[in-house]
């Protein structure tokens, strides 16, 4: 068990500096930024202010790098810090290291690993040896602690002597890291992190696909066994583990954890974190490619969780042709991934459940009718649920889950196949523009599964689910996605939905025509030489004043399952309720605060060339403010927030205040101009602009309502419930 008692040595500040052969640890503009809290447009502006501040050490002209105890040195003696925190020390000199920041966090995790699993060998090691020694020592230590806990065969390689050398800092930091943190929370944190810098090399599977994953598999029985061929970062095997803790409570026994990935530092760094976050469970990775070099041959696991790679044509279609594997069919070239949907079932004990992530066009191509005819035949196919867009990268298809189960004592009399469509329950309860909601998706999966894994059918509900004969699917298309089968709901909700609509249509349109503003009062023209006197003022100069605050949105996560809405650009464009929500704080660190909006707010997008400021009523208070938004928050006593928002969308303020570039238009928000007037005259255009936007409320929803209207009565006219008398 780890040891996170302090310990009774203190860090060794100048060793934790140096890198190699008494190299310092290098830091880029972004890790000083992180380090004291600031953008990087500050660090910029440092470094041009101050004379004092340290030169750049390495990198290059456009990134330089600098020497991370002069710059932590520097910082204190302007204020700007006051220490380093020690999981910021490890990571910059896991981005420093010589070797890599990958093989540097295979060391730190190797290390951290030993910490956890010997902690009374790690503190005498590390509180007697010079580096020299350690970095000689830990090899053998660490070959010991891996072999012991990942086999012999595990893929955590290349910790030689020479290896290690550089890495005595590091080492010594990580192992005060977890004393301070713990050794699995130290490690998430350091991979977190790395694969956050690192979005474009790895494909992740979000926690909640994850979590129905393994939760549909484990509906059928205890997962005893459960591999990921394509384990990648290990997402759905911490899924999995966690699932099987909840059985163990109950059923008993430990799990056994089995992954392999094509490459090979992410599959050390999957295994480390596998063995540092289920101390409970038989933890076997591999570095393979699974088609070509399948690592457990002789494996029957009670449960198969993959996301495969989509669209790859270098699977080995060429050398794998008499592969045993292919029972249902020999994939061609362009079906990958009906090649791991049959290592799946090739791993699977007798009744044993798989469940991958596939693309959609799995479901239809044509390429592979003949292998998803013969998995229906067979009754090994047993469900395809499509998901929300958004659910997991490439974010922008609605991918499907296909539930199969390995035959055994022959099929069953007439196979069936359960088909679910979640997007539709998932978007009435939906809470983000572009995020499903991710109770409703795993409610409406599992007990559909549930009801059909133990009945054999399930009770049909219109446009969400439904189980299909296999021989009704056996034409000439084996088109299997759920959408094409699944019968609509009734339109708009039926005729008596339909007639609430248009009520509430005939309503609005006559507020309409109440709300039509006048162009002025009477025939009295306007002034306008001495509106063209007014004395003008900036929104930078009001902020400078006092007058109002600024604050740029973007900012701020959640814990999971928890905090507010986003109001996103595209919600104050649109007139919209807040549509977002925030992304999920790090496992290994709390949220951030994001920016909330109150009452009088106004709300100003800075892309896209429009003239649009939005005053925050009681209806959007306490939103967060999102990304590409400015948030002015006058003072009542000085600033009218409607007068300001009025005069912030002329268009030619607007124009006055934007920039160009060749794709987009950019608003300077502090340039916008508005007069000098006394708070009373404020309130008298305030009200006039009021009046202005209650208009425009009231148009957007007439607009929505008679879309929402005239698409209902299409659908019913078409699908026979609505009569054209």
């Amino acid at each position: 068990m780890p040891d996170n008692a302090s310990p009774d040595y203190a860090t060794d500040t100048k060793a934790t500096d140096t890198g190699a052969g008494g190299r310092p640890t290098e830091v880029t503009a972004a890790g000083i930024a992180r380090l004291a809290g600031v953008g990087r447009a500050a660090v910029s502006n440092w470094r041009r202010r101050h004379a004092d501040f340290p030169k750049p050490v390495g990198g290059t002209e456009t990134s330089p790098a600098f020497a991370l105890g002069d710059i932590e040195q520097w910082l204190r003696e302007q204020g700007k810090l006051a220490e380093v925190p020690p999981r910021e020390r490890v990571w910059q000199q896991l981005v420093g290291h010589p070797a890599g920041a990958a093989a540097a966090l295979r060391q730190a995790g190797a290390v951290l690993l030993l910490v956890r699993e010997r902690p009374a060998a790690w503190r005498q090691l590390r509180g007697a040896a010079d580096d020299a020694e350690l970095t000689g020592v830990l090899p053998a230590m660490l070959d010991a602690v891996l072999a012991s806990r990942l086999g012999p065969e595990h893929p955590v390689r290349g910790l030689t002597r020479e290896a290690l050398a550089p890495s005595a800092a590091l080492v010594r930091a990580a192992g005060d890291l977890a004393a301070v943190e713990g050794a699995p929370e130290a490690y998430a944190f350091l991979l977190g992190r790395h694969l956050d810098a690192n979005p474009r090399q790895y494909t992740l599977t979000p926690p909640g696909p994850a979590a129905l994953m393994a939760e549909l598999a484990a509906l059928a029985g205890p997962l005893g066994t459960v591999l990921d061929p394509a384990c990648g970062a290990g997402g759905l095997l911490t899924a999995a583990q966690e699932r099987a803790g909840e059985q163990s409570a109950a059923d008993g026994g430990p799990v056994t954890l089995h992954g392999q990935e094509a490459d090979p530092d992410l599959a050390a760094l999957t295994a480390l974190r596998l063995a540092l976050n289920t101390p409970d469970a038989q933890v076997r990775v591999r570095a393979a490619d699974t088609l070509r070099a399948d690592a457990f041959p002789q494996l029957t696991a009670d449960a198969v969780l993959v996301h495969p790679p989509f669209n790859e044509r270098n699977w080995g279609h060429d050398e794998l042709a008499y592969d045993p594997r292919w029972e249902y069919g020999f994939p061609a070239r362009t079906e990958s991934e009906l090649a791991w949907v049959q290592h799946a079932l090739a791993r699977l004990r007798e009744g044993g459940t798989a469940v991958l992530l596939m693309p959609p066009a799995a479901a239809s191509r044509r390429s592979g009718r003949r292998i998803r005819a013969d998995l229906l035949r067979r009754g090994a196919l047993r469900a395809v649920i499509a998901l929300p867009a958004g659910a997991a990268p490439p974010n922008g298809v609605p991918l499907h889950l296909w539930v199969l189960r390995r035959p055994g004592g022959g099929p069953p009399p007439t196979p069936q196949l359960l088909v679910v469509d979640t997007a539709g329950p998932a978007a009435g309860a939906a809470t983000g523009r572009d995020r499903p909601d991710w109770q409703t998706v795993r409610a409406t999966a599992v007990d559909a599964w549930q009801a059909f894994d133990r009945d054999g059918g399930i009770e049909e509900v219109p446009g969400v689910r439904r189980s299909l004969a296999a021989i009704d699917l056996l034409d000439d298309d084996v088109d299997l996605a759920p959408a094409r089968h699944l019968p609509p709901p009734a339109a708009a909700g039926g005729p008596a939905e339909l007639a609430r609509v248009r009520d509430r249509l005939t309503a609005t349109l006559a507020r309409t025509t109440e709300l039509t503003p006048r162009p002025g009062a009477g025939d009295t023209l306007p002034d306008l030489a001495a509106t063209s006197r007014w004395p003008m003022t900036t929104v930078g100069e009001l902020a400078r004043s006092g007058a109002l605050v600024l604050r740029a949105g973007g900012a701020g996560t959640r814990e999971l399952g928890g905090g507010p809405a986003v109001l996103t650009d595209h919600d104050v464009i649109g007139g919209g309720a807040p549509s977002g929500t925030l992304p999920e704080a790090p496992a290994a660190g709390p949220a951030e605060e994001p920016v909330q909006v109150l009452v009088g707010d106004v709300v100003v997008p800075v892309l896209g060339g429009g003239a649009i400021a939005r005053v925050v009523d009681e209806a959007t208070a306490g939103a967060a403010l999102g990304r590409n938004l400015t948030l002015l928050r006058p003072d009542p006593a000085a600033v009218d927030p409607w007068f300001l928002a009025g005069f912030l969308r002329g268009t030619a303020n607007n124009r006055q205040a934007s920039s160009y570039a060749s794709t987009a238009t950019r608003l300077d928000v502090r340039r916008l101009q508005v007069p000098r007037l006394p708070l009373a005259e404020q309130r008298r255009y305030g009200q006039r602009f009021g009046d202005l936007a209650a208009f425009e409320g009231a148009l957007r929803l007439a607009s929505r309502l008679g879309e929402q209207l005239v698409q209902g009565l299409y659908d019913g006219l078409t699908d026979g419930s609505v009569t054209p008398d």
